[in-house]
């Protein structure tokens, strides 16, 4: 995939999902912004992707409000001339259940990944379109956005929130050429390796420096961060110009596209519906095969 010519910002990038995601862009030419809002991390990942050939500068910034968003594009523009590649991948953690979940654990997280996902996209789709040359915005959700999980109101809200950004975006921006896609990632992190189930594999893998089993990487889609980056790639490239408004998900040796929320089942009443009506047909018409909801638990394989 070549990405010569090309300028990208990726927020979150100084570490993790977001450090192999500008490296990946890097090594395929493109010309990176790294952002975090750890500075010495910053300059540890410009270190990495110049020491390997690649091109770098570093934002630091705490991604969230318009200064942040306009920091980022315009240090793409003065160091590189231009931007053609948004990425946003920032985030952090409060999780919490419900009732324990303060507003400020709520505010926190909805105002990185949701917030700083649209001022990001809004500072960059105002570049590209006054470019008049397309572009690429890549959003990065989570399975929790698609599904729910428990403890992550707040997290799985944002994430939602920004997959339903991608499906709007996508019609706004396509007579500008500007495609967007939201990312659903699964990778061994730092949030993974707080999950029972997968902590003591990716703990091995890391240990003794093996790849992570097959039923890992297959039946559950988790692998290294590195396994996600090249979906980054493709979508930063002209191959994809075609793909947009989409939800892909990627991890370990798995590849897929999210659906978009559609009617299940539909029943009609003439005169329409009374509680008692619907109660009395719920179970034998829309409600006879529920949706599930949550990440389901990962099984390992019995020994």
């Amino acid at each position: 995939m070549d990405l010569h010519g090309k300028v990208a910002v990726v927020t979150g990038s100084g570490r993790g999902l977001g450090l192999a995601y500008a490296r990946a862009l890097a090594a395929a030419g493109a010309r990176v912004v790294v952002n975090d809002v750890d500075a010495e991390a910053v300059d540890a990942a410009v270190a990495s992707i110049t020491s390997a050939g690649g091109e770098a500068v570093g934002a630091v910034a705490a991604v969230g409000d318009s200064a942040a968003a306009d920091l980022l594009t315009d240090t793409a523009v003065r160091e590189f001339g231009r931007l053609d590649v948004l990425v946003t991948n920032a985030g952090i953690l409060r999780d919490r259940v419900l009732w324990k979940m303060t507003d400020d654990d709520f505010d926190a997280v909805v105002e990185v990944h949701l917030r700083g996902t649209f001022t990001c996209a809004r500072a960059a789709a105002v570049r590209m379109r006054e470019q008049g040359e397309g572009g690429r915005i890549v959003l990065i959700s989570s399975p929790a956005g698609q599904r729910g999980n428990f403890g992550q109101t707040n997290y799985a809200a944002a994430k939602a929130g920004i997959v339903a950004m991608a499906r709007t975006w996508a019609m706004e921006l396509a007579r500008a050429g500007i495609t967007v896609n939201a990312v659903v990632p699964v990778a061994a992190t730092e949030m993974t390796r707080t999950i029972p189930a997968f902590a003591p594999v990716i703990e091995e893998a890391e240990r003794t420096g093996a790849p992570l089993p097959g039923w890992l990487r297959r039946d559950e889609g988790l692998g290294t961060v590195e396994d996600v980056a090249g979906l980054i790639t493709f979508l930063a490239s002209d191959s994809s110009k075609d793909v947009t408004g989409q939800a892909i998900g990627i991890g370990g040796d798995r590849l897929a596209l999210w659906s978009h929320p559609s009617e299940k089942a539909v029943v009609f009443r003439d005169g329409g519906w009374s509680a008692d009506a619907i109660a009395e047909r719920w179970h034998e018409t829309v409600g006879a095969e529920p949706e599930t909801y949550g990440i389901p638990a990962p099984k390992a394989p019995e020994a």
